[in-house]
């Protein structure tokens, strides 16, 4: 398949390319705000746009760098399913920002996002301008309709975000130099740029290519897909404030509900294009491998032909010259070995692991509860084994590093991001159809449906009234997009970040104390001892356990020798409770317990682990200290909650304030930060 990085490679081949289409191509988003644009030449511009295969070259560039690294490595937590585990200490910027701790005057906050989409909004303003004054072809539409799609969801991206923001829609060379709103623009009104964008995608979403060689580019589903989500955060909740004051916002939908059913319309029917137009289908079970392991192990693997009919677009990252860390923060965590030493910045919450149903595929997907280590020294005839954790410490799974192609360097994943997938639009119109309609119709259910039947869960019964059908599209979108940075924002256009923070720090409290819900959590489990392969596409899922209650098998499980004169024992008794939860024991097989609510690093696991031969760092794992160095229980840490859940001002989502945090801050502490840079920019109330 072509990737999108070979033409950028390619591209100084083809034109002798001035420095601002090289800049453009390859600016980096981090390194200064929308205004910091390269000098450039009109000249040159016009040159590239004379044909349609240079102007397509161009197009192709403004792919590049749609998603910087914030928007996985810092806002893809927080969502009550993702956390940070930042090594260190709990007072660290990702994790204060996972908690919604923001200050614009320190490092707690995000800048990179506001650099990253006013650059691509600039590149994307002069391939319209350009584009346009070309005669219309098949051709030259497409390529229009397609940066009018990138620069909408640049817009989508900056407003879920940080809420009204300057709007820039055209090139900064056609601005009146003499306009002081050229140099600093002041905030507009979110819902204008929604309308503006919306309006042109409606008007060109049609021109996009009914299928391409990739779905690295945007298609006709693709592009619906995108309007869809776009119209949904348009009529969806936000923290609003006048622009014109400092009162505090509140958390509203706009003002004029006849738009609100609108954009519900609109959204409803871009989704409709998508599901009635019989390019998307989900992945299905395929090579011993249920549908939600086959896309993600297939997508991983870079078998895109697989893939495609899902994920209907993904920005393309492969090569020394486009790659991102994507897949260095959300993983099960490596040391050393084929994959190299690799820390887990990312993990799952327990009450989110917990919350599958019985035979739900995607647990185990989304979730991982090992880590793999090495089992001695770390030499390189050593063995690596899957390390199975405790519940402070489960970690991403759909990106691991098992799963990947080898990479040309270890933070560099060769792993494309996801943007939209089919199971998305699915939900949206089940979404879409359940608001207007006053509660879900066949169509809704059976777009849910489908979601559900893939995952194994299909016998789960569908509620029938509007708002608890809104309700199960909330946690069927948590159970399915984990780990895929946008349930943050889309649990705050749904208006339900505060309640879910609410309810998962309850969770979390209960889980601590085994109460409520988790009452009869299994508290020990025996892990089957399962070395890693050490193979790029290896196809390891999970590692085998057993769930121990009874009080005569813990009993046995829990004594653990120290002495090795006494492992073979211990293993001959475990192997025999093993053989009667139905499992078969073969010569060589080793099991060993973990108490789940203590600390993976408690003296009991330590032991455990000793059993089976760790003698290398066997109270290590590749993942922040701050996690699995601490239980999750409530007695098992004297009798009070681990910090990391709730106490001394650090616990969970411990810096949320309703009507404030559900956006961030421009930052403000020095030259490059927009507040500083811009001073017709006014700062969000509250901060």
């Amino acid at each position: 398949m072509k990737n999108i990085s070979k033409t950028y490679r390619s591209i100084k081949k083809i034109l002798i390319l001035p420095s601002f289409v090289i800049a453009g191509l390859f600016i980096n988003s981090c390194s200064a705000d929308f205004l910091d644009q390269p000098a450039n030449n009109i000249t040159d511009i016009n040159t590239v746009f004379e044909s349609l295969d240079t102007a397509d070259l161009f197009v192709q560039g403004c792919y590049r760098n749609l998603v910087p690294t914030e928007m996985y490595y810092q806002l893809g937590a927080g969502d009550t399913v993702t956390h940070s585990s930042e090594d260190g200490s709990t007072n660290n910027s990702k994790y204060n920002i996972c908690n919604y701790q923001y200050d614009a005057y320190t490092p707690n906050t995000v800048t990179g996002i506001y650099a990253a989409m006013y650059s691509s909004i600039e590149k994307t303003n002069i391939a319209i301008t350009r584009l346009s004054l070309m005669d219309a072809s098949a051709k030259r539409n497409s390529l229009l309709a397609e940066v009018k799609a990138i620069r909408a969801f640049c817009y989508y991206n900056l407003i879920r975000v940080y809420g009204d923001v300057p709007a820039v829609w055209i090139p900064l060379e056609d601005a009146d130099p003499n306009d002081p709103n050229t140099l600093y623009p002041k905030r507009t009104s979110r819902d204008i740029i929604y309308d503006r964008v919306i309006a042109e995608m409606q008007e060109s979403v049609n021109d996009l290519p009914a299928t391409g060689t990739t779905t690295e580019r945007l298609t006709k589903a693709a592009g619906n897909g995108l309007l869809a989500r776009i119209a949904l955060y348009a009529a969806g909740y936000s923290l609003r404030w006048d622009l014109n004051s400092t009162a505090p916002g509140t958390m509203s939908r706009r003002s004029d509900n006849s738009r609100v059913q609108q954009l519900y319309q609109i959204a409803d029917n871009a989704a409709a294009a998508v599901v009635n137009g019989g390019t998307a289908s989900l992945v299905q079970a395929q090579g011993g491998k249920s549908g939600f392991e086959a896309l993600w192990f297939n997508f991983d693997q870079r078998k895109f032909a697989v893939t495609n009919p899902e994920i209907l677009w993904h920005i393309a990252e492969y090569g020394p010259n486009t790659n991102s860390g994507f897949g260095v923060y959300a993983m099960e965590g490596s040391r050393g070995g084929t994959y190299g030493s690799r820390k887990a910045l990312q993990f799952i919450l327990p009450s989110y692991y917990l919350s599958f149903n019985q035979g739900d595929t995607r647990r185990d997907v989304s979730c991982t509860s090992y880590s793999i280590y090495f089992l001695n020294a770390g030499a390189a005839t050593d063995t690596w084994v899957n390390a199975g954790t405790t519940f402070s410490c489960i970690m991403s799974g759909k990106f691991r590093m098992g799963w990947c192609v080898a990479p040309q360097a270890a933070d560099a994943r060769n792993l494309n991001i996801p943007i939209l997938r089919y199971a998305d639009v699915l939900l949206m119109y089940a979404e879409t159809q359940n608001y207007l309609n006053g509660g879900p119709t066949a169509q809704a259910t059976a777009a849910l449906q489908q979601v559900r039947n893939r995952a194994g869960i299909g016998s789960l019964a569908i509620p029938g009234g509007q708002q608890a059908f809104e309700s199960a599209i909330v946690q069927e979108r948590k159970w399915e997009f984990a780990g895929e940075f946008n349930l943050r924002t889309d649990l705050i256009r749904m208006n339900r970040l505060a309640s879910e923070i609410d309810a998962t720090k309850q969770a979390m409290k209960n889980l601590s104390n085994k109460t409520g819900q988790y009452a009869s959590t299994p508290a020990l489990r025996l892990y089957k001892f399962e070395k890693n392969a050490q193979v790029y596409g290896d196809p390891f899922l999970a590692l085998k356990y057993i769930e121990i209650t009874n009080s005569a098998e813990i009993a046995i499980v829990q004594n653990v020798p120290t002495a090795a004169a006494n492992f073979a024992a211990y293993q001959t008794a475990l192997a025999s409770i093993v053989t009667a939860h139905g499992q078969t024991v073969v010569a060589g097989d080793k099991w060993y317990p973990t108490k789940m609510f203590e600390a993976y690093t408690s003296t009991f696991n330590g032991n455990a682990r000793k059993a089976v031969g760790f003698t290398g760092g066997f109270n290590a794992l590749q993942i922040g200290a701050i996690i699995y160095t601490k239980p999750t229980g409530s007695a098992e840490n004297g009798g009070t909650y681990p910090n990391w859940i709730e106490g001394g001002g650090d616990g969970l989502f411990y810096g949320f304030v309703p009507n404030k945090t559900e956006l961030l801050p421009f930052a403000a502490q020095s030259a490059g930060h927009p507040l500083v840079d811009n001073p017709n920019l006014t700062q969000l109330p509250g901060y």
